[in-house]
């Protein structure tokens, strides 16, 4: 199954491709009230992209964005939220049971799916629902709904069309760098092989991280762990008194971050590599969506050459399936 995940990978530029297409067909319908927030439901693979653009766009929007990842709404939920609900399968119980809390508070509703309940419910409804092509893993359609999800802003007005413009040209930026996010993906791979990975950046990266982190976790069968600068100097970084050769750690080092993190990096570095291995991974790109997306796509060549080395199956999920299939034992 290696060679399907990498194919699935390998599509990520042209869904992007295919993802602006869609968005440029959607034609949303505008809120009845004043949208003083946006809650975004969605878990996993489909969550994610939720966490990405909420950081991409958040010195962009005048209202807060809340990401839930839970069977239930804050309490500031009401007509005047934007909710919402990304559902790869469009059958994810927890992003139903908030979607359906939304729908009882009157919140303006819009649905991102390939089918299922979601859809269902959406069209029984008359909320706008955008389409994308399902059937693979919901890690690998992170294309599809970064796009979707900009574009609700975008047409809401509450966006510049310019953050659409930046995935296009990140997309551009991992074409004419394959090659090298490919020999750097190995290198990767090999650097955290046999060892326990811990991954860094700055806070504007925290969403890229917990990516990352979800690409080992689930295409590696690997457990690690993610930390943001400045934060973690105000406490892990005592815990490396403790640390030692099963870590292997990586920064991933993007322009545009506060100069004073910056410096806490590089002073971190030093102390960290005292303790276990360090490798360093530089994003490319002018602005922190291309840098994203180029740290995105090296990580998933990344995760997918670390179940090679670890001759694991890069889609089994069976976990998963389990867990699930107790869950509706429960029901």
């Amino acid at each position: 199954m290696t060679k399907l995940m990498k194919k699935l990978i390998t599509d990520f530029p042209d869904n992007i491709t295919e993802a602006m297409q869609i968005a440029a067909s959607v034609k949303l319908k505008s809120p009845t009230h004043e949208i003083k927030n946006v809650v975004i439901c969605g878990m996993g693979g489909s969550g994610i992209g939720g966490s990405l653009v909420s950081k991409w766009l958040e010195n962009e929007l005048e209202v807060p964005i809340y990401i839930a990842k839970d069977y239930t709404l804050p309490g500031f939920v009401s007509k005047n939220s934007l909710v919402i609900g990304s559902s790869y399968s469009g059958n994810t119980e927890e992003t139903l049971s908030s979607f359906d809390q939304a729908i009882d508070r009157g919140a303006h509703m819009i649905g991102i799916t390939s089918g299922g309940k979601m859809k269902e419910i959406c069209e029984s409804n008359d909320f706008d629902v955008v389409i994308v092509p399902g059937g693979n893993p919901p890690r690998t359609a992170l294309g599809f709904s970064i796009v979707q999800l900009i574009n609700v802003f975008v047409q809401l007005g509450m966006a510049k069309s310019s953050a659409l413009d930046n995935i296009v040209s990140a997309r551009t930026l991992i074409v004419e760098e394959e090659e090298t996010i490919r020999k750097e993906a190995m290198l990767l791979a090999e650097h955290l092989h046999g060892s326990v990975g811990i991954l860094y950046a700055a806070a504007d990266y925290e969403p890229v991280l917990v990516r990352a982190r979800q690409q080992f976790n689930e295409n590696s069968k690997m457990l690690c762990w993610h930390h943001v600068l400045p934060e973690m100097n105000h406490n892990e970084l005592v815990g490396w008194g403790g640390g030692d050769d099963r870590f292997a750690v990586v920064f991933f080092d993007a322009e545009g971050s506060h100069p004073r993190n910056d410096k806490r990096t590089e002073i971190t570095k030093s102390k960290v590599g005292d303790k276990s291995k360090v490798l360093t991974i530089k994003a490319k790109g002018t602005n922190i969506i291309e840098r994203s997306i180029y740290i995105i796509n090296l990580v998933d060549w990344a995760s997918v050459y670390l179940s090679e080395l670890k001759k694991v199956d890069p889609i089994d999920i069976t976990v998963i399936d389990y867990l699930k299939s107790e869950l509706a034992k429960f029901n």
